[in-house]
């Protein structure tokens, strides 16, 4: 500048306006100088000088603002462990920095690539929080796909992107004219997308766009460390989660454990169901029952339970669990049950396993748990059977030496009896019970409970055949058909029983007479009942041979009564019961049923008409007696036929 200088106070003064870092006052810095009597060219070059010192202490300010904001994030990430909250915080910081009238963070998803607006500083639609950005749309789609700040100062005159109804409606609802929009980038990932945006016209600056730049780059690493650390906390979590759980499966290994042991010992000391259900009872904390095949409860952990089990749900659930082979949850709970698991032995149904309430969690370590008890249960009940019917079989043979005809099969009977410990004098009364094939298995070992202790029993021409102690063929009867029905479940029992032999020769004759009673009751329709087979020794004399003529016998003799009554619903057959009971004499029949004699004539001439007229003489009336006695009996047991 040769000569010229420049005084103190000009110098103060340019100092000054580069300090203030604003470069669109180089106005004031000419006018400065040329009150300096300055030549042009130095003027040029002195207010060049001053403008990049502005640029330079701007950009020192700018990147002021932006390691200010950093170490905010920085603190924030720092204090916050909630995302949503810290986002919120970091787009709160853009909004101040930028100084516009709405910013707002896009989170971009790479599976769908959409955006969808997660946090917003000064947004006033609702709809706008909610905006989600289709793939390749809008000025959001330009700034992932190109991976660079994109910007425009009027949004609606946006020509070079695809615009979106959506997007377009809830820009306009917002009011935003102008938008700038920065991408959010961690190494080769685009986290979203940045925006700043005015609703008015705004032409952005480069400095605008730097700056938002700037904190964009913060905002992804604040962004993507935050990820980290989440997964890193989930990460430990799952782990803790997974020790947890590891924790309990030992545990529950270890219980397993101990059961199988427990159960092993049962097994091998000669333990039965009750073992088992103790024993789980203990290790589960739950009740635990066990039932046989039909129901009938075997053993029970705290005693409490029903004779039989009959629920439509546990039955559904032991059937489901007989074909999958697993245990099978009840839920909800039924009958305070919550598990069943069925017993099996191959094909072969032994009965089931029910679970209760409890404080232990049935888990598949604690299923499996309850399906080898179920394995241990068929072991133990396969071997009881063994040794039951082993014994069974002993008594069995004795069982049929006492009963047959045969008297050569009686030799040393009394002293093979004592042998089993059975008191000869104890083998009074027969009992026979008769039930479905299927049932039979239940029915002996309810027979097995009454008779091993003082008397016999087993099957004996395919019918469950009992010889008791008990001196009243009624009341023996009645204990046989309780039991039965208790250990099968089911209610159509036939028992008939006889009167007391004196003697054990007599037992041979007794069970014939019960056997035959039994059988003509049986064709006569009878299937639930308990007898004394005196009470129907006439007729099974005369149809003890031919069991299933009872029945055409009856209706050979009285088939058009009975038809007539159940197409009219009239009394034909009553009548004639009471006519057979007053030796055929109409007056005293009136009397006995309170009614006219006039209407008794009329039933008998109506029964002359379906019978013919020889009805009332002698031999064709006792047959017709014996037909009618024998329709009342099936009727006293089958009251609704």
């Amino acid at each position: 500048m040769g000569e010229q200088g420049i005084s103190v106070d000009a110098v103060l003064a340019l100092l000054d306006l580069a300090a203030k870092g604003a470069p669109d006052e180089h106005d004031a810095v000419v006018e400065l100088l040329a009150a300096e009597q300055l030549d042009p060219a130095a003027v040029t070059q002195v207010g060049q000088r001053v403008r990049e010192l502005q640029g330079a202490v701007a950009r020192l300010h700018r990147r002021g603002r932006e390691l200010s904001a950093l170490f905010s994030c920085a603190r924030e990430l720092a204090a916050l462990h909630d995302v949503d909250e810290l986002v919120a915080g970091l787009v709160r910081r853009a909004h101040d920095l930028a100084g516009t009238d709405v910013t707002y963070l896009s989170e971009f998803d790479e599976t769908t690539s959409e955006l969808r607006v997660r946090s917003t500083a000064g947004t006033v639609a609702s709809a706008f929080q909610r905006l989600r950005v289709p793939p390749h749309t809008g000025l959001a789609g330009k700034v992932v796909e190109s991976r660079a700040p994109q910007w425009t100062s009027h949004y609606a005159h946006l020509r070079d992107v695809p615009h979106a109804d959506s997007i377009d409606v809830a820009v306009r609802a917002e009011g935003l004219v102008s938008i700038l929009g920065v991408p959010l980038i961690a190494g080769e990932h685009v986290l979203g997308v940045l925006f700043a945006a005015n609703r008015s016209e705004h032409a952005f600056s480069p400095e605008e766009v730097a700056l938002l730049s700037a904190f964009a780059d913060n905002v992804a690493v604040v962004l993507q460390t935050t990820r980290l650390l989440s997964q890193a906390r989930d990460s430990a979590d799952e782990t803790q989660r997974a020790y947890a759980e590891l924790a309990q499966h030992v545990e529950a290994m270890e219980r397993a454990g101990q059961v199988h042991e427990e159960l092993t010992a049962a097994v091998l000391r000669g333990g039965g169901a009750a073992d088992v259900a103790r024993t789980l009872s203990d290790a589960l904390e739950r009740p635990v029952v066990i039932v046989d095949e039909h129901g009938a409860v075997l053993a029970s952990s705290d005693g409490g339970a029903a004779a039989v089990i009959d629920s439509a749900p546990v039955r559904a659930a032991l059937a489901d669990s007989r074909r999958s082979g697993r245990c099978t949850m009840l839920e909800p709970r039924q009958d305070d049950f919550r598990a069943a698991v069925a017993v099996l032995a191959g094909d072969m149904v032994l009965g089931g396993l029910l679970i209760g309430d409890g404080a232990v969690e049935l888990g598949a370590v604690e299923q499996r748990t309850i399906e080898r008890a179920a394995q241990i249960t068929a072991l133990l009940t396969l071997k009881q059977d063994a040794v039951r019917y082993a014994e069974d079989r002993v008594r069995g043979e004795l069982l049929n030496d006492v009963l047959s005809p045969d008297v050569r099969r009686h030799s040393d009977l009394a002293a093979r009896l004592r042998a089993r410990r059975v008191r000869p004098q104890d083998l009074r009364t027969v009992v026979v019970a008769v039930v479905a094939p299927e049932h039979r298995r239940a029915a002996l070992r309810a027979a097995h409970v009454l008779a091993s202790a003082s008397g016999l029993f087993g099957e004996v021409e395919g019918v469950v055949t009992l010889v008791l102690p008990e001196a009243d063929p009624r009341e023996a009867a009645a204990l046989v058909r309780d039991r039965v029905r208790a250990g099968t479940g089911v209610d159509e029992v036939l028992v008939v029983a006889a009167r007391p032999a004196d003697v054990l020769g007599e037992l041979s004759a007794r069970f014939a007479a019960v056997r035959d009673c039994s059988r003509v009751l049986a064709a006569l329709g009878v299937g639930s009942a308990a007898v004394d087979a005196d009470e129907y020794a006439p007729y099974t004399s005369m149809f003890a041979g031919e069991p299933a003529a009872a029945q055409q016998f009856v209706d050979r003799l009285i088939g058009p009564v009975l038809r007539w009554d159940a197409d009219r619903g009239t009394e034909l057959l009553n009548t004639l019961r009471h006519f057979v009971d007053c030796n055929a004499s109409p007056v005293r029949t009136a009397r006995a049923m309170e009614v006219h004699t006039n209407t008794v004539l009329q039933r008998v001439d109506r029964v002359t008409s379906l019978l013919g007229d020889s009805w009332r003489d002698p031999e064709p009336f006792f047959r017709l007696s014996v037909a009618v006695r024998l329709e009342g009996l099936r009727r006293r047991f089958q009251p609704d036929s």
